[in-house]
């Protein structure tokens, strides 16, 4: 199998994920500043824990090449994306330590502890199947909204994230984890049991990514 099947095994909830209306707000550049401000503040929550759950990749490689696999991405993770969550949070007026001590939103306690939980109660294939419906969908999404004719990028207050995730240097990198990924799900037949196992714990993070887009777009009224 390939993550394509589990993608397609999911198709429902990968639509809802990729296609939500916090993206579509955001790509217009109509999405609520209350939105992406908390929506800003819980990913880089998210993405803290994302890291431990890409070290823990590493712990449960089996081999040298599993683990350098996983490096890159823990570089990436602290030198690039989260370091781009911080400038981005400045510029709101809104400093690192103001959202280390951010409190977790239910939603991201959930979607961060299900990775976690499932990196160490399985191998490594099962901590990788919950950690690409992120890195896989956030790369769908900057495609799609690159593409889409009426994503507007002159004047957006969020040009940043779209060039980010739309950008080379993050379509790329995960593109390589993808083909990592690939080779870890060759020999797994879909219908087997652990095809089915893999193919659940995706459909599960990926509801935890519709969540998480719901819980920013929830902040729409508020005073943050």
């Amino acid at each position: 199998m390939q993550y394509q099947d589990l993608i397609e095994a999911c198709q429902q909830e990968w639509q809802a994920y990729t296609e939500h209306d916090f993206v579509q707000q955001l790509a217009k550049g109509t999405l609520a500043k209350p939105s992406f401000l908390h929506y800003l503040k819980q990913d880089f929550l998210f993405l803290k824990h994302y890291v431990r759950a890409y070290a823990l990749a590493i712990y449960k490689a089996n081999s040298l090449e599993d683990m350098r696999q996983a490096l890159p991405t823990v570089h990436a993770l602290l030198d690039s994306e989260i370091a781009h969550h911080v400038a981005w949070c400045e510029q709101w007026g809104i400093s690192e330590q103001d959202m280390e001590q951010e409190p977790e939103d239910f939603g991201t306690v959930a979607y961060t502890r299900f990775v976690l939980d499932a990196g160490m109660s399985g191998d490594l294939v099962s901590l990788y199947a919950a950690l690409a419906p992120c890195s896989i969908g956030y790369a769908a999404i900057g495609r799609q909204l690159a593409q889409q004719s009426d994503t507007v990028w002159d004047a957006n207050p969020y040009q940043t994230w779209l060039k980010l995730y739309s950008g080379d240097d993050f379509q790329s990198h995960v593109a390589q984890g993808a083909t990592h990924f690939n080779k870890l799900l060759a020999d797994i037949e879909l219908t087997s049991q652990k095809g089915q196992q893999l193919i659940e714990t995706f459909r599960t993070a990926t509801r935890m990514e519709i969540a998480f887009w719901q819980q920013g777009l929830n902040q729409s009224g508020a005073n943050l």
